[in-house]
């Protein structure tokens, strides 16, 4: 009687450390998932802002060579319209304050000086905790650029003046509020 008790505490035994084994990879599984959806996310993310960048440097050498239009004037322009895509997680104009997880929007805002719509910020909501061209976000915690000009900065103070002549066009972080959104752009 009492071996087949102990091989059934052995059996038990063997089951219960078959199962925590199992528990433990499973767990380390799931880690590793999460890490790949988030790297995964990044590189997606990370496409998007590179085809656009690219997108404006064309842009903004045509508009360069067109001597009737000038780079001011395409500030805050929505970069999407400016390729052919496909994207499923562009969503267009945004649809309240941020998009859903994974996706991109243009919201669209209004200059002060000049009350010209279509000046906006492109804005990209994580749906992990990511790294974004040197800025991190959480989950839920949306990303913004706006269109800009690039200028030749011979002094090397970060701020356009007079005697700088503009480069081209390209995507510039914002902080997401309206109000520092024309505060950048003031600064130029």
């Amino acid at each position: 009687m009492s071996d087949s008790g102990s091989l059934k505490s052995a059996r038990w035994f063997r089951h219960l450390v078959a199962l925590a084994i199992l528990f433990a990879l499973w767990w380390f599984l799931l880690g590793v998932l999460e890490r790949e959806l988030q790297r995964a996310e990044e590189q997606s993310a990370n496409m998007v802002i590179s085809q656009l960048r690219s997108a404006l440097v064309i842009k903004g050498a045509e508009v360069m060579l067109d001597r009737q239009q000038s780079l001011e004037d395409h500030e805050g322009i929505n970069p999407f319209e400016l390729i052919d895509h496909q994207w499923g997680s562009y969503a267009g104009q945004c649809e309240g304050d941020i998009p859903e997880p994974s996706n991109w929007c243009f919201r669209d805002g209004t200059q002060k000086e000049t009350v010209k719509q279509s000046r906006g910020w492109l804005i990209y909501n994580p749906n992990q905790p990511i790294t974004l061209q040197d800025r991190q976000a959480n989950a839920g915690e949306p990303l913004a650029w706006t269109v800009a000009t690039e200028f030749a900065d011979r002094n090397q103070n970060g701020q356009r003046e007079q005697n700088e002549r503009s480069t081209g066009l390209r995507l510039m972080p914002v902080s997401l509020t309206e109000e520092s959104a024309d505060t950048q752009s003031a600064a130029r």
